[in-house]
Parts: C-alpha cells; structure tokens; sequence
C-alpha cells in the first residue's frame, strides 16, 4: 500500500515488524521478501512516484576532493531511487575480487564468492536478466553473427568477459503494483528520515524520525531497522544522528564514510582496425549497448577485456574491464549530445532538467552534427567513422582518506547538515590504467587485429582531460563490511557492529569495488540479508506487529480519519481501501487498512 505522508496527521506514530529506509533497488527488494514472508514492513521514500526538485534538492553537496558530480542526474531521489538513472549493466563480481590481496591494502570480503554465488542466480529473475551464463562462448555461438565475434587474445595475459543488460529494471516502475497490492508492506512516499534514535546505549535503535517538505513529522518504530539510502545517503544519516554518540552511530572507530568508492573512468588512446574486425559490435559500447544485433535469449549482452588474474597478482594491479568507443562525426556537439538525451528519455532514464522541446530546437539548429551523428550511429558506415578510443573503468582501491562527512555550515530544507565528498584515487589506480591498456593494445597488435597508438601514460601525473570526473556513479564503500569493528562499521550480515537492530542494505558496505557494475551484487546482498532478517525475527519469535498511529494532541475524530483515507487514496480505484481494510486486519487508531 502507499501512502502520502504529506496528508497525514501530524505526529503519526507507526508500528511495524521491520522498517526499511530507501526505496531503490536494495529496499524495495528488502520490502519485497518480506511481504513474500508474510513480516510485516514499512518502506520510507524520500519522493514520490516521478522527480521533482524540490526532493532531488536534498542529495545536493559539495565534492572537495577530485572534481566530481554527485547529485543531479547521478542519483534518483523518487521510487526505485538509482535504477531511474541506471544503464541495467549487470555482471557478478569476480571471484578474486572477494579475496584478501596482500598488494590491496584493505582488500577481501568475510566470505567468499561461493557464499553469494546463490543470490547472484537470483537475481535474474528480479532484475530481468536473461540465462545464468556469463561466458563468451555461449554468446557468441547463441547470437551466431558475423559481426558479433570474438576477438583472439594471443599474449596469455587477458581475457573476455560478458556483461548483461537488464531492460533496464526500474524498479518504482516495475514493482509498483505489487507494492500497492500488498498486504504486509507500507510505502510512505515523501517520508524524508532525519534522525536514528536509540536508547541511552546506542546498541539499540528505537524510532526513525521522518519528516516531509511541507513540514509534517512523523516516527517510525520497529523491531528491526534497514538503512538502503545508497552509498553517500547512508553514511550522511548515520553521521547525523549523533543525538547519543557525538561522532554518530556505528562510529566509534571513525569509519563511517570513509572508503567512499567510485570506479573512474577514461577515454584513451587511438585504435585502426584491420578490415575483418573494423565493424566488430561485440566489444565497442556504441553498437553493443541496448543493440537488438549483439542479444540472444532475448537478452543484450555486451563484452569487456580483462587481465587474467594471475597477472593483476604478477604486476600488483587493480581489476579493470576495457571496451572500444567509436568516434563519430558530430560527437560532443550540442546536437549529437540533445539527441543521446533523447535516446536516454527513451530508456525512461531520469536527467535533472531534461527537456524534449529544448533538445529539438538544439537538433534543429544544429542539423549537420545531429544528421551526422545519428547517420553514423544507426547505419555504422565504416568511412564515417573517424576514430576508435578505449574506454576503461578500473577498480579504486580502498583509501580510508577517501570519504563522505557533514557540511560544517550546510544544511538542507530538512535541517539536516548537507554533504562533502572527498573523492580520491591512489597511483595503483593510475598505473592500473596504464598498464592494462599497454597489455591490451600490444596483444591487438600481435594478433593482426589493429594497430594502436597510446596516449601518453599517466601514472605520476595529473588525470588527463578525457578523465570522466562523475566516475560512472558507483557510489561505493563507505559503511564497509568486516568481521571486525576496527575495519569496518557492519558485520558480514550487514549488521553494524555494536547494535543490535540496525542493518545496511547497498552498495555501501563493499569493502572492495572490483570492475564490475554493482546493481546485480548489492541485490544478490539484499536478498541475503533479507534470508537473515527473517531468522532473526524467528529465532525471538516476534509475531507480526501491528501497525499504530497516536498524535498529539487532540482525540480522535472523524476529520482526522477522513484526512487518512485521503492520504491512503494513491491506490487504486474506489472499493480498494474496504478491500485491503479486511484482508490485512492492521489498524492506525482504530481506522483499518494501513
């Protein structure tokens, strides 16, 4: 069911089994097994069902590190959060990348990849991804194309790799109505948390305040709480609530927000292909990506190149994952970039601003570089195309230096202190970069596939120009998880150390990164954790808690319950409300139907 917490009465107080903080992809996942579970759950939502920028407002910061932009059109602050503006990019991390690497420091996860490997399966179904298959081979013979082919590595130090592409999921989209269906989840739409309370231990939380733009407060109380608001918005939520610990919850070792993680990303070098391979989609994003010639099993896939692993060990490197980027006439020109946002708009992604009419008088006044551009794209004429670049990600190391904190004299709308990101990358990333596209680029050239030319290296120097200063939005590593408090704030089951009811959904506590798109790691990590929630509430035997409201002040009267209904009034048609009233059996002062 949602809920509009801006029609509420005033000091709402609600009572549930579990509370999970953050509808995007790890909480709505959460919200969903535990509805499948019969637990009762509330969702909070900081939006509604669509952006606006009144809420998208409260992601805002300021980076003070390498130049970065982490706010609008990088994160989605409405329902189904980041898989708004998410590319549906999906493949599991590597095993290694789960390892202890002694030339990694902070490196390896408590367990293994064979502990995830389970929910990784799992995942398919949830994210809409096609068979359980990762390995080119498959591919390639699935899709049986000419101009879909492998490409012969010779040298013994690399590999290839696939990726799937999920539709993409959006997930406030796509789960919608079986959100809306439910008898045990509530969603509250525009419910902004403010504060964790706790008892005067700090090992227990009590409530979730919660508040909404148009100043109605609210609190949530529970027997198990889930913080899922991403990797920047987790650590900010913890750092504020320092009502008990000064330096915030889950902080006694000064660890929350440090670590913070993002893959950095590059364009480089310059590749002439050898006829046979010059229009070879497999591997190069401007054909493969979302391309109905490079899918099989009603699934698109794309292909990346990566070091072998015995290599990065050998030259003590970080993961990384290369593909090819075609030049094409018009690229970066106003034109050619209105009509990739149109493209986008397409794929229902969420851009801050965006405008259709705006970006058809930019194509119209810019016809030569649009026509060119979209020419080139749709057709692939080889003579047009006027370069090949690499484009690499490479795994960051973790860097304790690198991290979120409180604005000392920022707050928002809400009055919480805004953000700082403090984004840094270490010179093992820089010769990451380096290395891995020299190993490439000479086995191109071995086997006859292309001859390359390098740009000048960049390890001791400054990052060059073509330095992607957004990263790729993978907002990573800042409540890392550690079988120790010392390093980290959650323990293997995404319970922070020291409490005993808070846990953490999300990208946030990777302890290390990989080179892989992590959408499809922190859902395999939801649905765990929500295998452990459900034990949990098991084993203390908790029977599903009813779901209360108390105000102050005043008594109950018939104006406030209408008030109610009007705030349940965002699902379905009439005769909905009466339906749900007697199926779930929950009350809110009397009123059913919560």
């Amino acid at each position: 069911m949602f809920i509009d917490t801006r029609k509420i009465e005033n000091h709402t107080v609600i009572e549930t089994t579990v509370c999970i903080i953050g509808g995007g992809v790890a909480g709505i996942t959460l919200a969903r097994e535990m509805d499948k579970r019969g637990i009762e759950a509330c969702l909070l939502e900081s939006g509604g069902f669509d952006p606006d920028d009144e809420t998208r407002d409260l992601y805002r910061g300021d980076d003070v590190g390498l130049p970065y932009s982490f706010a609008d059109g990088c994160r989605g602050r409405f329902l189904g959060g980041s898989s708004n503006c998410w590319g549906g990019w999906c493949r599991p991390l590597d095993p290694w990348d789960f390892e202890q690497r002694d030339w990694i420091a902070h490196s390896g996860w408590p367990f293994s990849f064979d502990e995830l490997k389970p929910y990784y399966d799992r995942t398919h179904a949830l994210l809409k991804l096609g068979p359980h298959n990762f390995e080119p081979a498959y591919w390639e013979k699935a899709i049986n194309r000419s101009d879909v082919r492998r490409i012969p590595l010779v040298t013994g130090k690399l590999r290839d790799t696939v990726s799937q592409f999920s539709p993409p999921a959006r997930f406030g989209k796509l789960y919608r109505e079986e959100l809306k269906n439910s008898k045990n989840v509530r969603v509250f739409l525009y419910a902004n948390a403010t504060n964790i309370d706790t008892d005067d231990t700090a090992q227990n939380v009590t409530r979730i305040e919660v508040a909404t733009l148009t100043g109605k407060r609210m609190q949530v109380r529970a027997k198990l709480f889930v913080l899922a608001t991403g990797g920047i918005e987790n650590p900010r939520l913890l750092l504020a609530s320092n009502k008990v610990q000064a330096a915030g919850l889950g902080n006694q070792n000064d660890l929350v927000g440090r670590f913070f993680m993002d893959h950095p990303r590059l364009q480089s070098g310059s590749i002439r292909f050898t006829r046979q391979w010059s229009r070879n989609k497999l591997y190069d994003i401007k054909y493969h990506y979302m391309n109905s010639a490079v899918s099989a099993h009603g699934t698109h896939i794309a292909s990346q190149f990566a070091l072998l692993p015995e290599i990065l060990e050998q030259e003590h490197l970080m993961n990384a994952r290369v593909w090819f980027n075609s030049v094409f006439p018009g690229e970066g020109s106003p034109g050619a970039q209105a009509l990739f946002r149109c493209k986008q708009a397409v794929l229902k992604k969420e851009q801050a601003g965006w405008s259709l009419s705006r970006d058809l008088v930019t194509m119209m006044t810019n016809p030569v570089d649009t026509f060119a551009y979209g020419f080139t794209r749709l057709y692939q004429p080889r003579m047009l195309i006027q370069d090949v670049r690499f484009q690499i990600i490479v795994e960051p190391e973790p860097n304790p230096d690198s991290r979120v904190t409180l604005s000392p004299t920022k707050k928002d709308k809400l009055g919480m202190p805004r953000v700082q990101v403090d984004w840094r990358l270490t010179d093992k990333v820089k010769r990451t970069f380096d290395r891995t596209l020299e190993i490439l680029a000479n086995d191109m050239q071995q086997s006859g596939v292309a001859q390359v030319k390098l740009d000048p290296k960049i390890e001791g120097g400054e990052w060059p120009s073509t330095f992607e200063k957004e990263g790729t939005w993978h907002h990573m590593g800042t409540t890392r998880m550690h079988d120790s408090p010392k390093h980290g704030v959650v323990d293997r089951n995404c319970k922070v150390h020291g409490m005993s009811n808070l846990y953490i959904a999300g990208s946030s506590v990777f302890p290390t990164a990989g080179a892989n798109f992590p959408t499809i790691t922190l859902s395999a990590l939801a649905l765990r954790l929500s295998e452990h929630v459900a034990e949990e509430l098991k084993k203390h035997h908790d029977p599903a808690a009813s779901v209360q409201k108390s105000h102050e002040p005043g008594p109950e009267n018939t104006e406030q319950q209408a008030g109610y209904e009007e705030a349940v009034a965002l699902n379905a048609a009439p005769g909905t409300f009466a339906q749900d009233r007697g199926a779930s059996g929950m009350t809110v002062n009397g009123l059913q139907g919560c």
